[in-house]
């Protein structure tokens, strides 16, 4: 029961937020100055939907829609399209616990991977038909690629050392309670 304790529910609140500030400082830093030829994951996006699967009341709705619209202004992509898109699918996965509750991490993996090729979809759909400038298709679909890949990797961090782990049926229904 200390998992959902009030104190414990803040303090990740809270954690969230900086946890994204610190990827999205550390993505911004200099550290090459010649272009890429491949994209680097989305971590911050495999951080939402993992927080999202395993634990809801660590990630509200209007947190991570703030969060996300911070990262667009950040990323200087255009303000609300991406964090939209990135609320939708974490609410998605969120109405989609209770199957995933039972069920093994490969369909958990696979529905994330279906929701972040949705998002990819629906950004650069949306984008072309407002006529906005993008990045190449195929960084693009090597950054989905590689945070589908790198979804895994986010769930043992988040696990192993920040204790987000889901929720076990007598937690949930002592949050439900609330």
């Amino acid at each position: 029961m200390a998992s959902t304790s009030p104190a414990r529910i803040w303090m990740m609140r809270m954690a969230f937020p900086a946890l994204a500030l610190v990827l999205i400082f550390i993505h911004l830093l200099p550290l090459d100055t010649l272009p890429r030829r491949w994209a680097p994951p989305d971590l911050l996006l495999a951080l939402a939907m993992a927080w999202s699967l395993r634990r809801p009341d660590f990630v509200p709705v209007l947190l991570l829609g703030a969060t996300m619209l911070v990262a667009d202004m950040m990323f200087q992509r255009p303000p609300g399209l991406f964090a939209l898109l990135v609320v939708l699918g974490c609410e998605f996965l969120k109405s989609r616990i209770p199957p995933h509750r039972e069920t093994a991490f490969a369909a958990e993996w696979l529905a994330v991977a279906f929701v972040i090729a949705g998002i990819v979809v629906l950004n650069r759909a949306i984008l072309a038909i407002l006529a906005v400038a993008q990045a190449p298709l195929g960084l693009t679909l090597i950054q989905a690629l590689l945070t589908i890949a790198a979804y895994p990797l986010v769930v043992i961090f988040s696990q192993s050392l920040l204790g987000v782990r889901k929720l076990s049926p007598a937690e949930a229904e002592a949050l439900g309670s609330r």
